[in-house]
């Protein structure tokens, strides 16, 4: 059950759009002259974010997903990772971007980046929507990402509070009620 809230926008439509383009252009960049680039979304929070980027990326590439479990329906992760689905593309030898909405304790992104880089892949960056600081357990590489923000809970743009919300147009922080 959701607490007593209101939300407050953070970034809008329009400001996330010109972002994402911008990240675009550095990933273009970065992996002009490549094979072939292999994009593997973690959902369900990426879902939006990858959607709108792989749009403006221009090189060659194959989209994947993974599905990783850590929070379940509450707001802070548990801290154990199960992996809900797998990617089935073959990474081996391949350039491999990992794109993620939100990156908070770093312990999920830690683990998914351990975990893909058994499978042997010849280069492996990560691309974040969010690179929330606050609460930073795991010191984690992020190769790209749109914004940083230093606290807040957030919600929108593929980010959820209960599987809610995930559908606003903007990023919004969640703020609380006083009980």
């Amino acid at each position: 059950m959701m607490k007593p809230h209101t939300l407050k926008c953070i970034f809008n439509g329009q400001v996330l759009k010109s972002r994402i383009q911008s990240l675009a252009q550095e990933i273009n960049r970065d992996y002009s002259g490549k094979d072939e680039l292999i994009v593997i979304g973690i959902l369900k929070g990426a879902f939006i974010f990858m959607a709108d980027l792989v749009r403006f990326i221009s090189i060659p590439m194959k989209i994947d997903f993974m599905r990783i479990s850590s929070y379940g329906s509450q707001s802070e992760t548990s801290g154990n990772i199960q992996i809900t689905k797998d990617v089935e593309l073959p990474i081996e030898s391949k350039d491999v971007l990992v794109i993620e909405d939100i990156v908070d304790t770093g312990l999920s992104l830690d683990w998914v980046v351990r975990y893909l880089m058994r499978r042997n892949p010849k280069s492996l960056k990560v691309c974040v929507l969010i690179d929330k600081a606050e609460r930073r357990e795991c010191d984690v590489r992020i190769d790209y990402y749109g914004f940083k923000v230093e606290k807040g809970f957030l919600v929108g743009y593929g980010l959820d509070y209960s599987e809610c919300y995930r559908n606003l147009e903007g990023i919004y922080e969640v703020c609380f009620s006083d009980d």
